[in-house]
Order: C-alpha cells, then sequence, then structure tokens
C-alpha cells in the first residue's frame, strides 16, 4: 500500500515539475522578449538582451554580454548580467539579488530590490527606489536619489582581480540625495567623493569623509 501511495504522488508531481522546466526561456545569440503580463520561469540568452514587459513575472533574468530591462511592476527572483546594463521599471519587484560585472544599475521610482545591488564596474543609480540587502561596487558612481531607502549600507571595494581594468583616475562619486536614507555602515576602501544632503540620513561611515550639501543635488 505504501509504494503504490509513493508511486501515485510520484504521477502527479512529475508533470508539475516538467512544466516548470518547460516554462523557461532560453536562447543564444539573441534577444529574448517577455510580453506584458506574461508569467514565465527561468529567462536567460548569451550575446543578447532581455527584456521583460510591465507586469510580466519570471524566474530569474540573466544573460551574458546583452542588458537586462524590466518594465513597469515586473517582478523576478533575480536579476544577473555579464558585460551589460540592468534597468529596474518604476515599481518593479525582486525579490533576490541584482547583479552585473561590467554595467551599470539603474532603479526606476518605487522599484524594490530584496537582496543586494551590486557590480564592478559602473554606476548605480537610485531613483526613489528600496534596496534591501546593501550597494557595492568597485569603479563605479553611487547615487541613492531623493527619497531612496537603502537597508544594508553601502561598500565600495578596493580595485584587484580580472574584471577591475578601469584605468580612469577619477574618484568615485556617491551622491545621498534629499531625504534618502541608508541604514548600516558606509565602508570604503578605496578614496572617494562623499555626498549627503543635509536632509538625508546615514550610518556610520568608515574610510571617507562626509561632506554636506543643500538643495537637489551636489553643485560639483
Amino acid at each position: 500500500m505504501r509504494r503504490h501511495l509513493l508511486a501515485i504522488a510520484l504521477a502527479l508531481t512529475l508533470p508539475v515539475v516538467a512544466q516548470a522546466s518547460d516554462n523557461d526561456i532560453d536562447k543564444v545569440n539573441g534577444t529574448v522578449h517577455v510580453d506584458a503580463g506574461q508569467h514565465v520561469g527561468n529567462v536567460s540568452t548569451v550575446n543578447g538582451a532581455v527584456r521583460v514587459g510591465d507586469n510580466a513575472v519570471v524566474q530569474k533574468a540573466s544573460t551574458v554580454n546583452g542588458s537586462v530591462e524590466l518594465g513597469d511592476h515586473a517582478q523576478a527572483t533575480g536579476v544577473n548580467t555579464v558585460n551589460g546594463a540592468v534597468t529596474l521599471g518604476s515599481g518593479s519587484r525582486i525579490s533576490g539579488l541584482v547583479d552585473t560585472t561590467n554595467g551599470s544599475i539603474h532603479l526606476n521610482k518605487g522599484a524594490d530590490v530584496a537582496g543586494k545591488v551590486g557590480n564592478v564596474n559602473g554606476g548605480i543609480n537610485l531613483d526613489a527606489a528600496h534596496v534591501g540587502g546593501g550597494l557595492q561596487t568597485t569603479n563605479g558612481d553611487i547615487i541613492v536619489g531623493a527619497n531612496s531607502h537603502v537597508e544594508g549600507g553601502i561598500l565600495i571595494d578596493k580595485p584587484g582581480g580580472w574584471f577591475n581594468f578601469n584605468t580612469n583616475s577619477r574618484l568615485p562619486h556617491v551622491v545621498i540625495g534629499p531625504h534618502a536614507v541608508v541604514q548600516g555602515t558606509l565602508e570604503f576602501r578605496r578614496d572617494v567623493v562623499l555626498q549627503v544632503s543635509d536632509t538625508a540620513q546615514i550610518g556610520a561611515v568608515k574610510g571617507a569623509t562626509p561632506v554636506k550639501f543643500s538643495g537637489d543635488a551636489p553643485t560639483e
């Protein structure tokens, strides 16, 4: 009887697993489009972009040598790319991490990332967005725009390794905008320019001296 019940249970679960696998989208040398409102599994490509439409729901969205764009109110468990930018639309939701090696990351208004947002080379820009797991980069600027909220602090690491090929002598700039909140330690393991609005709230700072500014943005 026990074996019979186990066989029935396996028979019931196998189609579900197959359906989840069939729902993935995997491509090489081309852009992947997920239509607005569509629900799919993992979405990935090589040498191409990933475009997720408004209100669509995917699992992980990833590519190599291409960008990833999520539309307004789209959802994903994670976003990853190598050599490409990441753009999250207004009100989009990421339940895990957002990371790229060489590329900028932009979170539009109301975007919410539960995990860390990080890269090696490229700017990180938050526009009234929320990040739950902190921000990390090595060679990029960070702009925590007005009314943004970051938990988990900020880390700018020392250059080193294969992907740290930036030869620009300009120091990374970190701007914490009006009414923005950064909880946790702001740690800088290399020289940076740190500019903080006089209406922002930040945690402890290690390795840099904050320079206060008033108004919408620093004058220089």
